[in-house]
């Protein structure tokens, strides 16, 4: 199994398949949020709440960007204060019109593609790696002065831009703001088996496991460059 399995995300790799059962056929969803799909929903989302900042008058006190999304913070989250990716989207949805998405025909794919570009919006300045928003970091996230860095793809000393392709098998994945993500097909015998040893066929099961222990050794390896980069 080539090392494209180390960069897997597993956040986006559980959310992002969508097997449906017809006719005993899995059939995996094709939805996906790319870099221009999170930065859409984020400019929609600072677009509206920018609508709602009130400046001071002469005698009353206005409510600048900070004071609305602090408003909004204290009113979807759930008293952990912390928004996790739930609250995030329940948030977003507080203004429909503003956060319409229309990348797809079918308008189940294009609400599956918002609840993938809020997880991509908690990455983008998620500081602790704990998949919530702190106030800060929510603060962060949805600055308008902020510019979010365009993160690439890593693989086999290679770097690849937003919406590359490549092939694990007979699984297809995507560089989707800067995480591989990949399909986790059983392969039949019309196509190569997943195999960790090359006479063993992986299940499901084996595979989202294969993923997260990968995914812990690459979190290892990260944190290793970043020490050495501080020294």
């Amino acid at each position: 199994m080539s090392d494209m399995c180390c960069l897997v995300s597993l956040c986006f790799f559980l959310n992002v398949i969508l097997f449906i059962l017809s006719g005993g056929v899995c059939v995996m969803s094709e939805v996906v949020c790319y870099v221009a799909d999170r930065n859409e929903l984020r400019r929609r989302v600072i677009d509206w709440l920018q609508t709602e900042v009130v400046p001071d008058g002469w005698f009353t006190k206005g409510s600048n960007f900070t004071d609305i999304l602090l408003k909004y913070f204290k009113n979807y989250d759930n008293g952990d204060s912390q928004l996790d990716s739930a609250e995030l989207l329940k948030f977003i949805q507080h203004n429909e019109t503003a956060v319409q998405m229309n990348s797809y025909a079918e308008e189940e794919n294009n609400r599956l593609l918002r609840s993938l570009c809020v997880d991509a919006l908690i990455e983008l300045s998620d500081e602790n790696a704990d998949w919530k928003l702190s106030f800060d970091e929510f603060l962060n996230c949805l600055k308008p002065g902020f510019n979010p860095p365009e993160k690439k793809c890593a693989l086999e000393d290679e770097t690849y831009e937003d919406g590359a392709e490549t092939q694990v098998e007979c699984n297809r994945c995507v560089c989707a703001c800067g995480n591989w993500v990949c399909t986790a097909m059983t392969c039949d015998e019309k196509t190569p088996v997943i195999d960790t040893d090359g006479d063993q066929e992986m299940t499901e099961e084996e595979w989202t496991r294969r993923v997260a222990e990968l995914n812990k050794h690459q979190e290892t390896v990260e944190k290793m460059k970043a020490s050495t980069k501080e020294v």
